[in-house]
């Protein structure tokens, strides 16, 4: 049987050797590539081609839900683990929006982890059962007015998403088009559109609104 191949993406360094260490004690796993960035993860699954990712969910420059959402519609056959410290049910649902199959928190169990991949290995979905709580919660109640107000950042496209996360990590106009390739006027003119968008009226907004919908840590 070939090995089972596995990309780490998180930008702790000492909890990624730490799930390192783990992968390698398994027969027939191996690590074969890692990232410190969502946008790393990415570019890093492309060469690498693994059969399952093991995304944080915080993750600079791309966040998790993002770079999970690129890698599946790339390589649709790669199974993502979302391992987060995040236990927010709203999560839950724009995680399997965005194609992974399992989420874990990081105070799960060791055993949990290798669970969770022996699962999506099969193309299985796992939880654990405080996740498994928490998204039948999610769908059984009705949505609260705060839920609705973030429900709004669905309509942003991928990029703009991009985009909003750059913002919100401080960068400005310059450097967003920079890091994405695109002309200065291009990144302005996304810039306006989240805002009128998510109707949001000013930077410090924009970046509250980032930090509640867990796009970055404050």
């Amino acid at each position: 049987m070939k090995p089972l191949r596995i990309l780490l993406a998180d930008d702790h360094d000492l909890l990624r050797r730490g799930v390192r260490t783990l992968v390698e004690a398994q027969a027939g796993w191996e690590v074969c590539a890692e990232a410190v960035t969502g946008r790393e993860a990415v570019e890093k699954a492309k060469v690498a081609k693994p059969d399952i990712v093991v995304m944080d969910l915080s993750m600079p420059e791309l966040n998790g839900l993002e770079a999970t959402r690129q890698i599946r519609k790339l390589l649709p056959e790669v199974e993502v683990l979302i391992l987060t410290l995040h236990d927010s049910d709203q999560l839950v649902p724009e995680m399997l929006d965005a194609g992974a199959r399992g989420y874990l928190l990081k105070s799960d169990s060791e055993r949990e982890l290798v669970v969770a991949i022996q699962a999506l290995r099969r193309h299985k979905s796992y939880f654990t059962s405080r996740v498994t709580e928490m998204l039948l919660q999610g769908y059984l109640k009705p949505p609260g007015e705060e839920e609705k107000a973030s429900k709004r950042g669905g309509v942003l496209t991928a990029r703009e998403r991009e985009i909003l996360q750059l913002l919100a990590e401080g960068k400005s106009s310059k450097e967003v088009a920079t890091s994405l390739n695109i002309s200065v006027k291009t990144a302005e003119t996304h810039r306006a559109n989240i805002m009128r968008k998510l109707n949001l009226h000013s930077m410090s907004a924009l970046v509250r609104y980032a930090v509640r919908n867990k796009i970055i840590e404050p």
